[in-house]
């Protein structure tokens, strides 16, 4: 009989960690895994597993499902006196996997790891944790780093993290920095769908396309892009510089934000701002350079791999999960966060150098279907599963 896993996300909103789970259920072994999804609101993520698999919805209450790392859903998750509606979610979730019959509970969002984890732990499950994001006070308030790291080491059966990177701010049980594997924790990067490339060579195109793929959030850089391209305005008049998606979770104001400098620096005519997309591989394809801009340390990059899938050169910033990803001078190139020069720099070097962009976007490929395919990260999280039994899984 397949494992029947009960898969828990807080948002049902698109996210980099939503993608990846989308994807990780639509590659596990179904003679091994049986998932079911549940989901604490309606939302976009809902439609995307339609077919995928069975999925659930048991709301959360409004203040417990504020996105924002540092909002007020944090306070009703840590501040007993405000969780009244959290300790109820809970106890729904614990009837829900009893109803299920459920063997494993596999969380993939920060609230959905406590929720899960305690509700694991009353019904008698086994659960697992997918964190997704670097627990570090540059990331998070620091009162739920300290809390966060506590419970990773007494809630959780098994810890995967998206990158070693991630890995080592848990602190698990002294773990050293960078390790990749740990008593209780393990690294499994997430993957994408390698497919064919489709031949380009009939195609001329006069303008040069430069592209940024993410939810617009000052973290993710944006005014860092915007900057760069005005410094290259001048130099590469033909280049476009396209903002590929769109602002979530209250954050519009910072889009506008991102207009007016568009206008101060002159360069509307140059930045593209393409709104949300829905098939970002596709968009990718139309594109010569993808940029990660993110000013503080990405847990991982997700749209970096998706790029280098599409066999694109990518200029990404140096932190966090990026450097496990980018090698430096081979598959793209690494510059500092928040340096608007030096990603002017190393975007202007691929502009400038077109063989040796090509060969960076070939050897990236290459890379993505070594390391970082969606298939191998379905059979590592199937290991984990089997860890977790004490035996391998059976088909």
């Amino acid at each position: 009989m397949p494992l029947r896993v009960l898969y828990l996300d807080h948002t049902a909103k698109i996210g980099g960690g939503e993608v990846a789970l989308v994807n990780l259920l639509r590659h596990l072994d179904r003679s091994l895994v049986f998932p079911i999804a549940l989901l604490f609101m309606e939302g976009p993520l809902r439609e995307r597993l339609v077919g995928c698999c069975d999925t659930h919805v048991i709301p959360l209450a409004d203040s417990a499902l504020t996105v924002n790392k540092d909002g007020l859903g944090w306070r009703s998750l840590f501040q007993l006196r405000a969780s009244l509606s959290v300790l109820l979610h809970i106890w729904r979730v614990v009837q829900f996997a009893r109803k299920m019959e459920i063997d494993l509970i596999h969380t993939n969002s920060l609230k959905a790891d406590i929720i899960g984890g305690i509700a694991a732990r009353i019904a008698g499950i086994p659960v697992v944790w997918h964190v997704r994001d670097r627990i570090e006070p540059d990331y998070l308030p620091k009162i739920v780093v300290r809390v966060f790291r506590l419970l990773s080491r007494n809630l959780p059966d098994f810890v995967i993290a998206n990158s070693s990177a991630t890995l080592a701010t848990l602190h698990l049980n002294g773990k050293r920095k960078g390790a990749a594997v740990d008593a209780n924790g393990r690294v499994v990067h997430d993957g994408c769908n390698v497919v064919s490339i489709k031949d380009g060579s009939e195609v001329v195109r006069t303008t040069l396309r430069i592209g940024l793929v993410g939810r617009i959030t000052p973290w993710k850089g944006q005014d860092i892009f915007i900057k760069a391209a005005a410094l290259l305005k001048q130099k590469h008049p033909e280049a476009k510089f396209e903002i590929i998606g769109a602002p979530l979770f209250s954050e519009r104001a910072y889009e506008a934000e991102l207009r007016r400098l568009c206008d101060e620096l002159n360069v509307t005519d140059t930045v593209e701002f393409a709104g949300f997309v829905e098939k970002v591989p596709a968009r990718i394809a139309e594109l010569d350079i993808v940029v990660h801009a993110s000013i503080t340390g990405e847990p991982f990059g997700q749209v970096i791999i998706e790029g280098m899938a599409e066999q694109k050169p990518v200029v990404a910033t140096n932190g966090g999960g990026v450097p496990e990803i980018v090698q430096d001078g081979i598959t793209g190139l690494l510059v500092p966060m928040g340096d608007a020069l030096r990603m002017a720099e190393a975007i202007d070097y691929l502009l400038t150098h077109p063989d040796e962009a090509t060969m960076m976007g070939v050897r990236g490929r290459e890379r993505v279907q070594t390391h970082f395919t969606i298939q191998k990260t379905a059979r590592m999280v199937e290991e984990v599963y089997g860890e977790v039994f004490g035996r391998p899984l059976a088909g």
